[in-house]
């Protein structure tokens, strides 16, 4: 019998919802304008997995570990990525509520941040197991500045995960070039600054309040 956490049925919930908002404006509007959020979802889902699987067997070996690792920095960023969907409401030409969008296009951005800040606490906590808690520290700060960046690749120059395989040398031009001219490319790193930021923050914010919770003086609600 197949075991679900109770992260991954909230995450269900999420999806439930968002469906029925998508159906409702269907129904409401005729339009299909947002069913383009289910893919980004997926695309969210998947570093999600690659982390469940990551940290559910403790006898992987080296490098099928270093393998799922690497796997899930590359999809990384698509759970990060669907906050930006937020800039889609200037867009807007339709009869739909501009505040029903506005909770459907939020409500896909707190799933995607779930599914990524859930990936990175099992990531976090597997290398626990190797490194010190110190370096790791550093590391979580990196991935979110690699999964920041690669936001940026996605949003601003339409790149995806996959055309590391379908365009790999056009990807790496673009990847590198920031990094050679830094000055020329100031709109990248203030994007990626920001993202890396607002990131950094919302994550270790989520890690400590459960602690919080638990400090003398606090009611916790069962």
């Amino acid at each position: 019998m197949i075991k679900i956490s109770s992260v991954e049925k909230l995450i269900g919930a999420f999806i439930g919802f968002i469906v029925t908002m998508l159906v409702c404006r269907f129904i409401y509007a005729g339009s299909i304008m947002y069913v383009f959020l289910l893919w980004n979802l997926f695309l969210a889902w998947i570093p999600f997995q690659l982390s469940m699987v990551l940290t559910g067997r403790k006898d992987i070996s080296k490098w099928p570990s270093y393998f799922l690792l690497a796997a899930w920095l590359l999809f990384f960023p698509n759970a990060l990525y669907i906050i930006t969907d937020l800039i889609h409401l200037e867009d807007l030409k339709s009869d739909v509520p501009v505040w029903f969008d506005a909770i459907l296009l939020f409500t896909c951005s707190v799933a995607g941040l779930i599914m990524a800040f859930a990936s990175l606490f099992k990531v976090e906590d597997f290398l626990k197991r190797k490194i010190r808690d110190a370096i790791v520290k550093r590391l979580m700060i990196s991935c979110l500045f690699i999964g920041s960046f690669g936001v940026y690749l996605g949003r601003f120059l339409r790149w995806n995960s996959w055309d590391i395989i379908t365009d790999p040398f056009n990807l790496l031009t673009q990847v590198i070039a920031p990094f050679i001219f830094p000055l020329q490319y100031y709109r990248t790193w203030g994007v990626t600054g920001l993202l890396t930021c607002l990131f950094t923050l919302l994550y270790f914010t989520i890690k400590k309040l459960p602690g919080f919770l638990k400090e003398p003086g606090n009611v916790v609600i069962n």
